[in-house]
């Protein structure tokens, strides 16, 4: 028997009976920065287990004709796990690896569901988190997988300068754990 591909057509990344909270974001970066006039902005929820945004690319995203580029895709759908590790694990981590399959294209203006969720934690050491894009038909997008590694402690307090908003979704002990 074959193992499952983490690429499959249908997303396993079922949203819980969690109530839906809102994470923090930050000022400078370029996903989720309120501060950066170039960056996308978006704002991601979690329901305790699997994260959610929903992106809407501009026409300045594209790459070829009409088509958003696949770099800004693979940039969401990175964010994304980034969060989905800090939920899952109550830690914040830095992609070491990142796999994307992109299944067909996406246009600009056309708003996408990102989800993502921690599939793996390996001893607080290497985290493994899945993603995928979807459009307003449900039809996948794109699906990532990335392997993340810990923020060293001695960045963190740094880190948290930057957070705006409650991060209650992934604090353990009154802040993320470093």
């Amino acid at each position: 028997m074959s193992a499952r591909s983490p690429y499959r057509s249908r997303s396993s990344i079922r949203p819980s009976t969690f109530p839906v909270v809102s994470l923090p974001h930050t000022h400078s970066c370029f996903v989720c920065g309120e501060s950066n006039a170039h960056g996308l902005q978006l704002r991601f929820t979690t329901d305790g287990k699997s994260v959610h945004t929903r992106f809407t690319p501009r026409a300045e995203h594209i790459g070829f004709k009409a088509v958003t580029h696949g770099g800004i895709l693979a940039t969401v759908l990175d964010e994304i796990m980034v969060w989905a590790v800090a939920v899952g694990a109550r830690r914040f981590a830095y992609c070491a690896e990142l796999t994307v399959r992109f299944h067909q294209p996406s246009r600009p203006e056309e708003e996408l569901v990102a989800s993502a969720e921690l599939i793996a934690n390996r001893r607080n050491k290497l985290f493994e988190a899945k993603a995928d894009l979807r459009n307003p038909s449900g039809q996948t997008v794109a699906t990532a997988i990335g392997k993340y590694l810990p923020v060293p402690a001695g960045e963190v307090p740094a880190m948290l300068t930057e957070l705006v908003g409650d991060w209650s979704a992934i604090e353990a002990g009154g802040s993320p754990v470093p």
